[in-house]
């Protein structure tokens, strides 16, 4: 019998937990009761959810418990959590009116998005099966993801949302639910393709700063100041700038790549993965 280990997998219980019950909570709003509050509320929540499904898979290797019960377990949580919640809410809170040409163009967004974001989690499942004993393979994923990641896809769609909805912005750019439908529609359809390429995004663990201890000890703190004054403050903002931040920084990379060339060694972890037969 598999043993399956019980500590992560009440993290990720609970990282699924929250994404239910974001679903759960807009689904339960009269339409168009949604305000900024609710959206800002539901992006904690998925933000938390988002830091458990990181905890889960760092606590399972510190303490030798990851099994495939957990694997599975895991991707289905951020199918729902990352995949479906983003899209609820964004068509929550816009609310618009059943038959127009802008509610089927942001239903179609959203289905967009959710679909390419199981496909994200499939092909992750599938990649993370064949580098199990290839030292190789296995380390070379650790570095960068192919395809941009469920949650930072999430709070990138989850942030567009919150921006237009945050009442600073509306003073500056009060558009109308038909043009807002069009550029969220235009977010979501983006992050799926991003999720779905065969682009690399980059992972944290291959950060490397070659920088006095003092030295990176202050702008550590200085830009930790500048984030945490940013969030109390310009939540809607700064959750933007760091999301879709992280977006444009790996299109960035893999364009510098593409000018460089394959023969080149210029940013060579960026070369795109050839896509895969299908048969």
């Amino acid at each position: 019998m598999r043993r399956v280990y019980l500590v992560p997998n009440i993290v990720t219980a609970f990282a699924l937990s929250c994404g239910l019950f974001v679903i759960f909570k807009i689904n339960m709003l009269p339409p168009g009761s949604g305000d900024y509050r609710v959206a800002l509320d539901c992006a904690l929540l998925l933000l938390v959810a988002a830091f458990a499904d990181f905890l889960d898979g760092a606590l399972a290797r510190a303490i030798h418990a990851e099994s495939e019960f957990g694997f599975v377990f895991d991707s289905l949580a951020d199918a729902v959590s990352f995949g479906v919640a983003p899209s609820v809410l964004l068509l929550k809170m816009l609310s618009l009116e059943q038959g127009t040409w802008s509610s089927f163009l942001l239903v179609g967004g959203s289905m967009i998005y959710s679909l390419c974001g199981v496909l994200r989690l499939v092909r992750f499942s599938v990649k993370a099966t064949e580098a199990k004993g290839n030292a190789e393979l296995s380390a070379d994923q650790k570095k960068h993801f192919t395809g941009l990641p469920i949650p930072a896809a999430a709070a990138a769609a989850v942030s567009v949302n919150l921006l237009f909805l945050s009442p600073w912005a509306r003073e500056w750019m009060d558009l109308s639910k038909e043009n807002l439908a069009i550029v969220l529609a235009s977010a979501m359809v983006f992050l799926g393709y991003c999720m779905v390429c065969r682009l690399k995004f980059p992972s944290m663990k291959m950060l490397h700063f070659r920088l006095p201890s003092f030295q990176l000890a202050f702008f550590t703190v200085l830009a930790a100041v500048f984030i945490l004054y940013g969030i109390l403050y310009f939540f809607a903002l700064v959750l933007t700038l760091l999301s879709w931040g992280y977006v444009l920084m790996a299109l960035v990379l893999s364009i510098l790549r593409k000018i460089a060339g394959k023969k080149s060694k210029t940013l060579e972890d960026f070369e795109p993965e050839p896509d895969d037969e299908v048969q």
